[in-house]
């Protein structure tokens, strides 16, 4: 593992000149502002000279330690004894702010959760302020049991105190140099992490896991490679079938295609596609941020206006790109289009009375699969369109699933190369009678690398989305064993109230964690709880935002639906289950609130729309999740205990731990 500007023993690095360390430093430096950043490493190698001097034979040193998951650099890591200590340095600060203390954590979590020989060693965060007057150098480990401790608090004076008394709290084996280096990497970064980190210059390969049971996400973006350069090179069309459950990373491979061919000169060309209006919108948003961010700190001023201009044709609204297929008739710039969540695509009903009411285009008779595929037909050489599909997403009225795109590819487009997922027969996909009028094409292939089999959603517990297909599914005793396999690594505990959930979360999120409260978009009934789900609120802000922002995910006042969360994830979640979606002996009943009374759910499409919606909800979570189903009220004849007990009981009755 080769991931810093500079590493050493630290006795090599006592007998080294500063010249010669921020020498073989700047070989690797990528920091345009090189000056600055020398006259702040020069200071922080003569602090750590003076402080390591006890410590020659006992260690080694890493300086500007890549973490490319967060597209960020630790500005030293230090292996002495039996701990890993994580140092950042604020040179010429007084104060210890928060966002340098979580600063400091993150990175400290990030070898704890994806460094493999960093995960049963003691990580102790220090965080240093040359110039504070004062420390806190409290040692106290966090109450996960992972032997990750609280950051630290050090100005440069106090700083070899905070190690000596860190190594003394700290009793282990020492930890060996190369065996410590020789570590696997495996991160699994959450999709807007993901996103800044491509569009920053890491590949897929740094920012995801490859070992062998979670190959796919670089074995699949290699199988749409090949399919590319084949249509290109053959001046084929071709349209592929990408399935993946829950958190697999279909959105990060058409990420990735999508980055690695974003050049508008080449004829590669590509964009990424979604129909998921907040999705589009917070990685946008995360990108501009990151982009004047990043400029910011290497002394280049960026306005945001700019910075949204450069990573606007990257990742676009899939209404936004077919608008412009209506107005401009010719072949558009890009030869292959990514659309993500394609099972989300509007029936042929949904989009003619859209294009009616919205367009103007009275006779408008196309599905969104079938027009969004002749858009890219207008190339008179080669085309790819690749459908990135989930199970069970379908969450909203209108949504075709897969089908569609299925029976446009055979009306239509029947000299089209198809390449599908293997998997795509799978009854979550509902894929159904169109998929078998397609068995009898000679240009059709089934692969199974286009096919993400494991969720690395959470990285803590990779049956986290069958687990819930179980739950949901009323598989009782397969819910139960899932749940007994993955319970020690990924909390699920429920509760009735919602005060002690919010306790739970934030007791439970370290560093900049991000928690939030999500619910059904039917969930009316909640309003005692302050839970107001027809109450606007903006998901940029309550994705990106930070603590002190209040409509930021982290002040659990605002809520998110299904609507919001599709697509995206949170660390810790709390899932707060109204009346619209009731437990019985004889299934799940569904329920939409109407004026002052609950209404019951009748129509198929609606009842399956409701389920996943609660398939999306208990899905976000990476490392864990609170489930809180109300007790209800006697005295309120909309929420009468009767309507939660069923279901709590059912939870229950499954295994999870009561709060």
């Amino acid at each position: 593992m080769n991931r810093a500007f500079y590493s050493s023993t630290i006795s090599n690095f006592l007998n080294s000149s500063s010249e010669e360390i921020i020498g073989r430093l700047s070989l690797n430096s990528s920091f345009s502002d090189e000056q600055t950043q020398k006259l702040a490493w020069l200071e922080e190698i003569k602090i750590l000279k003076t402080v390591l001097e006890s410590y020659r034979d006992n260690g080694s040193i890493y300086l500007e330690f890549s973490i490319p998951r967060m597209g960020q650099r630790i500005d030293a890591v230090l292996l002495i004894g039996s701990v890993i200590f994580v140092l950042e340095f604020k040179v010429g600060e007084k104060d210890y702010n928060i966002y340098a203390i979580d600063q400091v954590m993150d990175y400290a979590l990030d070898l704890k959760n994806f460094h493999e020989t960093s995960h049963e060693q003691y990580i102790a965060p220090i965080l240093i302020a040359t110039n504070a007057k004062h420390a806190y150098t409290t040692v106290s480990p966090t109450p996960h049991n992972d032997k990750l401790l609280y950051p630290i608090k050090s100005n440069v004076e106090l700083l070899p105190e905070v190690i000596r008394g860190v190594l003394t709290f700290c009793d282990g084996q020492k930890i060996e140099k190369e065996d410590w280096e020789n570590g696997h990497y495996k991160p699994t970064p959450t999709i807007i992490e993901a996103a800044r980190a491509l569009y920053f210059g890491h590949s897929v390969e740094e920012i995801s896991r490859n070992d062998a049971e979670a190959i796919n996400i670089t074995k699949t973006s290699e199988e749409i490679y090949k399919i590319i350069d084949l249509s290109r090179n053959q001046k084929r069309k071709s349209i592929c079938f990408v399935t993946g459950v829950p958190g697999a990373g279909k959105t990060l491979v058409g990420l990735n295609i999508a980055n690695k061919y974003s050049d508008e000169k080449n004829e590669l060309y590509s964009v990424f596609l979604s129909g998921n209006g907040p999705l589009v919108k917070i990685l946008k948003e995360a990108l501009v941020r990151d982009k004047v961010k990043r400029d910011k700190e290497n002394g280049i001023k960026t306005k945001k206006g700019v910075a949204h201009s450069a990573v606007k044709s990257k990742i676009q609204n899939v209404h936004n790109f077919r608008d412009d297929c209506l107005t401009d008739l010719s072949a558009p710039p890009e030869h292959v289009a990514l659309f993500d969540e394609a099972q989300r695509a509007w029936t042929l009903a949904q989009t003619s009375n859209f294009m009616k009411r919205k367009k103007n285009t009275p006779n408008f008779n196309h599905s969104e699969p079938e027009f969004l595929i002749s858009c890219l037909d207008r190339h008179d050489d080669w085309a790819v369109v690749v459908c990135l599909v989930g199970g069970g997403q379908e969450i909203n009225t209108g949504e075709a699933g897969i089908s569609e795109w299925l029976n446009s590819v055979h009306n239509t487009f029947k000299d089209w190369d198809v390449h599908i997922s293997s998997k795509l027969t799978d009854s979550e996909y509902a894929a159904g009678e169109a998929l078998k009028i397609l068995e009898g094409r000679n240009n059709i292939s089934y692969n199974d690398s286009l096919h993400l089999s494991v969720s690395m959603r959470s990285f803590r517990a990779e049956n986290v989305s069958l687990l819930i297909k179980q739950i949901l599914d009323l598989n009782v005793d397969e819910a139960k064993s899932t749940l007994s396999n993955i319970n020690s690594k990924y909390p699920i505990v429920i509760t009735r109230d919602l005060n002690k959930a919010k306790k739970w979360l934030k007791e439970k999120a370290r560093g900049s964690e991000r928690y939030g409260i999500v619910v059904s978009s039917q969930a009316e009934r909640l309003r005692p709880h302050s839970i107001f789900v027809s109450s606007p609120m903006d998901p940029v802000h309550w994705f990106l935002d930070d603590k002190d922002d209040v409509r930021s995910s982290y002040y659990l006042e605002d809520v998110a639906t299904e609507f919001d969360v599709q697509g995206l994830e949170l660390d810790w979640v709390c899932v707060t289950w109204d009346a619209d979606f009731r437990y019985t002996k004889d299934g799940w009943q569904h329920w939409s609130f109407r004026g002052n009374r609950w209404q019951k759910i009748n129509k198929p499409e609606r009842q399956n729309y409701l389920k996943n919606a609660y398939r999306v909800l208990l899905t976000r979570a990476r490392q864990g999740m609170v489930i809180v189903v109300p007790e209800g009220d006697e005295k309120d004849h909309t929420r009468p205990p009767s309507f939660y007990n069923s279901t709590y009981d059912y939870l229950k009755e499954i295994g999870f731990k009561v709060l």
